[in-house]
Order: structure tokens, then sequence, then C-alpha cells
């Protein structure tokens, strides 16, 4: 198969780059006061991303598509509650939901995410991104660790107003790689589990979640534990069906 026939599409935020900034910048915010009431800072802030993923997915499937920082923000008081805040509105302010978000701008890059990248790159793919975030703010967790990426390389689910995993939200890349060989790469077992489904070649890295619970949601073609082997794995199993 010709070298620029071949296509890797990332999930990014998660996979890509962590959540760390967003965690560290709750627990510097509001760390000592969470404590003081029982709460773990990094918990509630696994709690915040996963609840609004759910939420973002109910209100696309119902036709009520919002940006998934909208969602995410909304629920800050919520999320206080949930995790046992009894006045949530006089625990924390807007101000401090504002400083904590500020930081999705300077997401990290995982450890092995350049590698991996590269080595795809090496082998003659071409590397996508497809994010439920903003793309000007996407490219910029890679430009901001001297990774070059086109802007026309990356897709949002706010391009369509579908968001993952729908079926359908996967589509457009799929239908513009026509019968080229097309892979998924995340560390979200849902993400990449449902790009499969909608015709991609699947690769999961356990780096995120730990456990694939592949009980539930199949096994994909490639897995592995980290980020270099995962685009190794993908190397040798393109290589593999020339």
């Amino acid at each position: 198969m010709p070298a620029n026939n071949k296509h890797v599409v990332f999930d990014i935020v998660g996979t890509i780059v962590t959540y760390d900034s967003i965690l560290d910048a709750l627990e510097s915010r509001l760390g000592d006061r969470l404590r003081a009431q029982g709460v773990k800072p990094a918990m509630l802030g696994y709690m915040w991303f996963e609840i609004s993923e759910r939420e973002y997915t109910y209100l696309s499937i119902t036709g009520r598509y919002h940006r998934f920082f909208d969602v995410f923000c909304s629920l800050f008081y919520r999320m206080l509650w949930i995790g046992g805040i009894q006045e949530p509105r006089s625990f924390a302010s807007d101000e401090d939901l504002a400083y904590i978000v500020s930081h999705f701008k300077d997401l990290p890059l995982r450890p092995g995410a350049a590698e991996c990248l590269q080595l795809l790159r090496n082998a003659g793919f071409t590397v996508w991104g497809f994010t439920a975030g903003d793309t000007e703010q996407v490219r910029g967790y890679f430009l901001n660790n001297g990774i070059d990426m086109p802007l026309e390389n990356f897709v949002s689910c706010d391009d369509q107003g579908i968001g993952k995993p729908a079926l359908d939200s996967y589509k457009p890349l799929m239908k513009r790689f026509g019968n080229e060989e097309k892979w998924f790469a995340a560390a979200h077992m849902w993400d990449v589990s449902s790009a499969r489904k909608a015709g991609y070649k699947g690769a999961y890295c356990t780096i995120l979640e730990k456990e694939s619970c592949a009980d539930i949601f199949g096994n994909m073609d490639v897995m592995a534990d980290t980020l270099p082997d995962m685009a190794r794995k993908i190397i040798q199993a393109s290589e593999a069906q020339v």
C-alpha cells in the first residue's frame, strides 16, 4: 500500500495530552478546602471529566449539541454537590471556575506522545486529530511542544454538531479516506471501540484507563500499554497486510 494512503486518527484530550493542568489548577485553587470536606481533588477532577462526557453525549444524541467546554463549565457546581459539598455556590465562585478552565489551553503531552507520532510518520502514516475541542487550541498542544501539525489535519465534533461516540461523528474523515488504510487510536475504550464499529481499525492504549474492560467493549486490532508501543504495533499490523 502506498505510504501516503495510510492514516491514523487520534483522539487528543486524554490520549495525546493529559488532564493534568486542569487537575493541578483544581488542586491549587480548591485543594485544601476540598480535602477539609473529605473530597479528593483528583478524584473530583476525573469525575468532572467523565460526567461531562456523559452529559455532552446525551445532549448530542437528543439533538441538543453543545460544545464540550460549555458542558464542562456548566457542571462545575453540580460536581461539587455530587462530591459532597453541601453549598457549592458558597464554597466556590465563578472566579474559581474561570481560573481552573483557563488551563485547558496548556494541557501537557503524555509521555511518549511525540515519539508515537514520529514513529507513525516515519512509517508513512498521515496523522490526524479528531476532538470534541476547539481545533486551534488543540493544535496548540502540538505546536507548544515542537510538533508540527497542520490545522487542516484536525477535525472537531463542533464542525458537524455531532458528538463522539455517535457512529456518524466518525464518518466524515472515513469518507475522505475512502478505501485507504485507516486507524483510530485512543486511550478511551468507548471511543476507539465506537470508531472500530464505524469502520476503522482500532488501536487502544491503556495509559489512561489501565483496565480495557474488553469483556464489554471487545478486543481492538492493537492494544498496548504505552503510546510508542501502540505505534509500533500499528506499523507491524500494517506491514503484515501488505
